[in-house]
């Protein structure tokens, strides 16, 4: 796995895929989508038109950003291809996990259900075991996020998980920190 040092130009955002969730995380997805684009990086998602990776991949296209997705075969009928992008098929779940973490130089996770969560914790286990130093942070105007911050404290607490590790995940809650978290000042 490699270990990016360079500034961000791809960015990987792990979200949910239900068009019925809460109005207010299609909003967050369209508008960091938007704020994608306008910054220049490129998306790199699940290749799905549905839900919030839907919404936050048509957003950067249609913006004029450039957008990767890549979706396992057996998911073209479910997540529906977004056919206006480039992307990849793939086989397997693990496929599509190990060429999104290989694009991206960066990692956000919006609200999403149990693959969001995976995808996230797969990304975060593999930089507590040192295989990469690249930013995930989390983002939700809202507390959405809460649970899952105080279950890394509640592992913490038990000496389960490093202390340290808490510097490695960031709970933000707008676009603006968000990718000041990605782009700390000072960074190169």
């Amino acid at each position: 796995m490699d270990d990016s040092h360079t500034p961000p130009r791809s960015v990987c955002v792990y979200c949910g895929s239900s068009n019925t969730t809460k109005p207010q995380y299609l909003s967050l997805a369209e508008r960091l989508g938007r704020a994608l684009a306008e910054r220049r990086l490129r998306l790199v998602y699940g290749g799905g038109a549905v839900g919030l990776m839907g919404r936050c991949a048509r957003a950067a296209h249609e913006a004029g950003g450039e957008v990767l997705g890549i979706m396992p075969r057996f998911l073209e009928r479910q997540e529906i291809v977004y056919e206006a992008v480039p992307h990849r098929m793939v086989d397997t779940m693990h496929e599509r996990k190990l060429q999104m973490f290989d694009e991206a130089d960066a990692f956000i996770v919006l609200p999403g259900g149990i693959g969001t969560l995976e995808e996230a914790v797969e990304t975060l286990s593999w930089a507590r075991l040192g295989l990469h130093r690249k930013p995930v942070v989390f983002l939700a105007e809202d507390d959405f996020w809460a649970p899952f911050f105080h279950l890394i404290e509640h592992t913490i607490d038990a000496n389960l998980t490093p202390a340290g590790f808490k510097a490695s995940i960031i709970n933000t809650h707008s676009i603006d920190a968000c990718f000041a978290a990605i782009f700390p000042p000072g960074a190169a």
